[in-house]
């Protein structure tokens, strides 16, 4: 059984692009080669790429050992840290009854 192909609409593919391009640069500024980071993350090479180009059919565990290997781990946990608009509903919430 073959993968469900992910798709995000094209205004969000942006920052998936973007991200990608952030994960490139931080490679470049370390010296470090497409090879070193895919064998130090434990991926394949055309993974990576696909990671430096912000497909976001890649698993989240890929994009998280790239980010390890660059030292920029602690960035994943600010995935989803800011939930503004969660705390409002809880204060609607909290405020209803």
């Amino acid at each position: 059984m073959q993968p469900k192909k992910q798709t995000v609409l094209p205004k969000f593919q942006k920052i998936f692009e973007q991200m990608g391009e952030n994960i490139k640069l931080a490679r470049k500024r370390r010296n470090l080669t497409t090879i070193q980071v895919a064998e130090r993350a434990g991926i394949d090479r055309s993974t990576l790429y696909h990671i430096e180009k912000g497909n976001p059919s890649v698993s989240m565990g890929a994009y998280f050992n790239v980010l390890r290997v660059l030292g920029l781990q602690d960035d994943f946990l600010k995935l989803a840290a800011d939930d503004e608009f969660g705390r409002k509903l809880q204060d609607l919430k909290l405020m209803g009854k």
